[in-house]
């Protein structure tokens, strides 16, 4: 059975290869990382459990039993009970409920483990699966988002309450 664990440097090879597993299938709904990701990933990935250290982000990712990464799942510029939402699920899993599940599992982990109040994400408009995802997941949309902020692409925010959480 799946788990959500908090990213830790020992994810750091399955993390790589869920990346490239499924960078074309990312690449089609949402912008793709680029070269130099993958070519600095292992600073990047450092950077990123150095964030985590310092309480700005927590980033988290879903592991089979055998190690291998089925999604990430993000909080980002956690401030003042507020922070950033950020999934992707490896092709293989999405449209099965995966995602949907996670994100209602890391709105719970949000209230109890980091004291947020509420948590906001965008989604491209085109991105059918993400708005989906988030409506199911408790999200209302609350206003568009700056394209750039989307990779250039038109989009809306989405805004969950998590003041009912357990």
């Amino acid at each position: 059975m799946p788990e959500l664990k908090p990213l830790h440097a020992d994810h750091a090879p399955a993390v790589l290869a869920f990346e490239l597993a499924n960078r074309a299938f990312f690449a089609a709904s949402i912008s793709d990382r680029g070269d130099d990701f993958f070519d600095r990933f292992t600073d990047r990935y450092n950077a990123s459990l150095a964030e985590q250290e310092a309480g700005t982000c927590a980033f988290y990712v879903l592991v089979t039993d055998d190690g291998s990464v089925l999604g990430r799942f993000n909080l980002y510029a956690i401030e003042d009970g507020t922070a950033e939402l950020g999934y992707r699920v490896a092709q293989h899993v999405s449209g099965h409920g995966v995602a949907t599940g996670t994100v209602r599992e890391l709105c719970r982990l949000a209230a109890s483990r980091h004291g947020l109040r509420t948590l906001q994400a965008a989604t491209a408009d085109r991105n059918a699966a993400s708005r989906r995802v988030l409506a199911k997941a408790g999200f209302v949309e609350v206003g568009p988002a700056d394209p750039a902020h989307l990779g250039g692409k038109p989009g809306s925010w989405y805004r969950r309450d998590l003041a009912c959480e357990p």
